[in-house]
């Protein structure tokens, strides 16, 4: 007879689901129902199993309070976004696309400036800040700023994401030297890394902290990552937040119209031109989007 249990997806590789449960950790499959109702089980997922001859099967997802496409997670307390001015530089457009679809959900965002000990990445530890993120300067090789992210950590459901190289396995070794995860050179020419993590699984951290460790990402995984809708966009910016409300129009899209507050606010300094290309950038791909499509 098959035992029902509830437990956590922490690991998803090849439709394969392993769920840590009271009892302890069972790999399952996930019942073809699923794939017909349109629900792909995610790391971080809530799930009913039952469990038969050792034998695991996913029933049911139990309701999300947040779900994301790129990195394939779900219910997150938190995201961290590695970054670094070194080997490789990191682009604020990568930044500000997930921070982006961080902040449509509503989920919390921390950069981590990484790699501090090759460059201090003063100008983007200055952007971020200027643009209301809590910011920490860290680095694996001399473990500056490892314990202070621990702290922010505590207690939550963290994703740790970013480009190829910047480090984030490196950083969770140092969090956690028994998992010790592999780690990739960057390549000199290239400027980037190869995907040591090539899946995404759920580290237990003690007292009720995870971090799921995810696949890096370059400029040109980008098109991949989930669009918002353009009404939607101007409010997953937190330094456009002030400014709002403020513009003529109220259907201001703070590009080319007269008396938009936000480009007041842009040219006195108050929200930093990177942060704005980027809301262009992202606004331009948001108006390909097809409403039918998302139905």
């Amino acid at each position: 007879m098959a035992e029902r249990r509830t437990g956590r997806i922490v690991r998803s590789l090849s439709g394969f689901y392993d769920v840590m449960t009271e009892r302890g950790l069972v790999t399952c499959r996930a019942r073809g129902i699923l794939r017909k109702e349109g629900i792909t089980p995610l790391t971080g997922d809530l799930a009913e199993i039952t469990v038969e001859a050792g034998q695991g099967m996913v029933e049911k997802i139990l309701p999300r309070k947040n779900s994301f496409v790129r990195p394939a997670v779900a219910n997150l307390d938190a995201m961290v976004i590695f970054a670094a001015n070194a080997n490789p530089v990191t682009e604020p457009y990568l930044i500000d696309r997930v921070a982006a679809i961080a902040g449509d959900q509503g989920v919390p965002v921390y950069l981590c400036a990484n790699k501090c000990d090759l460059d201090p990445a003063a100008e983007l530890v200055r952007i971020y800040e200027h643009a209301g993120f809590p910011v920490l300067r860290t680095s694996a090789e001399t473990a500056q700023g490892v314990e202070q992210l621990r702290a922010l950590l505590a207690g939550k459901l963290t994703a740790f994401t970013g480009n190829s190289g910047v480090g984030k396995s490196s950083i969770l070794n140092r969090l956690c030297p028994e998992l010790a995860l592999p780690t990739g050179e960057v390549s000199e020419k290239l400027g980037r890394g190869r995907h040591t993590t090539r899946h995404v699984e759920l580290y237990s951290l003690g007292d009720n902290t995870f971090v799921a460790d995810t696949p890096g990402f370059s400029s040109f995984d980008t098109d991949q990552m989930e669009l918002i809708l353009k009404e939607n966009l101007q409010y997953a910016f937190p330094d456009f937040s002030p400014f709002l409300g403020k513009c003529r129009f109220d259907d201001c899209t703070h590009r080319k119209e007269p008396d938009c507050a936000v480009r007041t606010a842009l040219a006195a300094g108050e929200i930093e031109e990177s942060r704005y290309e980027s809301y262009l950038r992202l606004y331009e791909k948001s108006e390909q989007i097809k409403l039918w499509e998302l139905k």
